[in-house]
């Protein structure tokens, strides 16, 4: 194995909602709802600020930023359990 902790989608979560809330680009209702593993990458979801239209607002891409910064940090470290 590669040195990465195994932890529980809850628990994972919590850490990245204080990452995100931590972090200098945070907007309020910023979060994470929900990860999976995909090949290793920890893909992360949440409220994306979409528009009534479902189109993208300014505050997407900053959400789909914090989430790749997440994915591309904790995934160094954690592994989810099954």
């Amino acid at each position: 194995m590669s040195g990465k902790k195994t932890i529980s989608q809850f628990d994972l979560l919590l850490i990245a909602n204080q990452v995100i809330q931590a972090h200098d680009d945070y907007i309020d209702g910023m979060r994470a709802d929900s990860v999976e593993e995909k090949d290793g990458v920890l893909v992360f979801k949440g409220h994306y600020f979409l528009d009534d239209n479902g189109l993208p607002t300014s505050n997407t891409t900053a959400v789909f930023n914090m989430f790749k910064y997440l994915a591309h940090h904790l995934s160094k470290e954690f592994t989810l359990e099954n």
